[in-house]
Parts: C-alpha cells; structure tokens; sequence
C-alpha cells in the first residue's frame, strides 16, 4: 500500500511470508486508508528475513511523518535492525523498531495511526500491547451505574447503559470504529471500566450480542462523547 500523507506508516515483519501479508489483511480491515506493508520470509519465499524486503517496505510506507515497524522474533528485529542502519539519516530520525507482540502491536498501532496518531502515539499504542488492558483505576475509574440506563451517578458522573445489539459483537472491527470515535473527543469515556480510547482493553471485554455496557464519564463536558458513543452502539455498528 502506498505512502498515505499524514499518517504514520507501519511495516509488519515476520519469517513468513503468510504471517506478515494475513497481518497486513487483518489490519486494514480496521484502518483501511493506514499505510501498511508485509515483509516476510525471505527473498525467495521461504521462511526467515529479508534486508531488501524490510527495507523495501519501510521506503513503500514512509510519507515522511514516520514508520512503525513490528517483528516477530528476535532475529527479525535484527533484520529491521540492520535495514534502518542503511538508510538516510533523515528517514532513520523517523522510523522506529517497537519491541511488542506481532499481532496485537499491529492492531492497536495500525487503528491509532488512522486516527492520525502521530509518530509517538503509534509507538505507545503498540508498547501498550505488552500487558496493558485498558483497565482504568483511580479517580478516573468507572463509577456505579445507575437505574432507567442513564442518568448521573451519586458523585456526579454521567453514564449510559446500552445493549449490544450487532451479531457479532464488539469485535475487531467495531471495535476500531468504537476507538476512532471516542479519540475525536477530549473527554474519557469508560466502556465496563475499560478505557474507550483502548482498543485491547475494549476487545478483552468479551461483549458479545445482548449483552450490555455501561458507558461512563466523569467529565461533565463529557455528555457529547457519550451519547455519540452509545448512539454507535446502539446502531449496530452497521452490521445489526
């Protein structure tokens, strides 16, 4: 996929080739107008990694607000290594090789990237692959809901009670659709606790049609993301 302007780019590598291309079909079903580039196996096809592959792929991505590159194993980090060490000094002062799981780095840097994630949010969201779940504690910590699904809890919190109502529930893709939402606004919404703006930490929820989410925020300028939020939910994502 070519260079999108804008948007940070993200290459995907893996010792095969199938991994790192079904990594790149997965991803763009959630970030569709994201820059995405597979480079696996080796020049031939069989299983390892490419220089020229990695260094191909960094150069079909890069629209010169930076890349994000993600690898599989060790000795493919030594790969991208090696491809970044070659390359321009301006385009290294752009790329970064983040140390995260493959497969969840990917999703959740590829749907902040088409949010239009700048370099450094990339970079978190695929770190927050590492164990983060999208928990929130503290003051911040989804409040208790209240009766009739909605209304303002005891310590001034705003919450909406919604049912899932799409066959497949809040998976990969509404999911995405429900984070690239929720960025557009400055307020924190929480979904069951979870962060809104997570997309692991909403995907780990489980919610599954019929069952229900409690959106919650504390901000009391929240009330517009959380109508817009509840509204997504309840349209069914598209797919009801």
């Amino acid at each position: 996929m070519a260079a999108t302007d804008g948007k940070v780019g993200l290459v995907f590598v893996s010792h095969s080739q199938k991994i790192a291309e079904g990594l790149v079909d997965l991803a763009s079903q959630m970030a569709p107008a994201t820059s995405l580039a597979a480079a696996g196996g080796t020049d031939e096809g069989g299983i390892g990694t490419s220089f020229d592959k990695v260094s191909a792929a960094i150069g079909e991505v890069d629209s010169g607000v930076g890349v994000v590159v993600l690898c599989d194993l060790g000795s493919a980090i030594l790969t991208a290594e090696t491809a970044l060490d070659f390359l321009d000094e301006e385009v290294q002062a752009r790329v970064r090789i983040v140390d995260a799981p493959l497969v969840e780095g990917a999703v959740a840097a590829s749907v902040t990237a088409e949010t239009g994630g700048s370099l450094a949010e990339v970079v978190a969201a695929a770190e927050s692959a590492r164990g983060a779940s999208g928990e929130v504690t503290g003051p911040d910590a989804a409040a208790p809901p209240v009766a009739n699904g909605g209304g303002t809890a005891d310590d001034g919190a705003l919450t909406r009670t919604v049912t899932i109502v799409n066959k497949d529930g809040l998976h990969a893709r509404p999911a995405a659709e429900f984070v690239k939402l929720a960025n557009t606004f400055p307020s924190k919404v929480l979904i069951n606790g979870k962060d809104s703006k997570s997309l692991l930490g909403i995907m780990s929820l489980g919610l599954v049609r019929g069952t229900t989410a409690t959106l919650t925020t504390v901000d009391q300028e929240g009330k517009p993301a959380l109508d817009s939020l509840a509204a997504l939910i309840e349209s069914g994502f598209g797919e009801a």
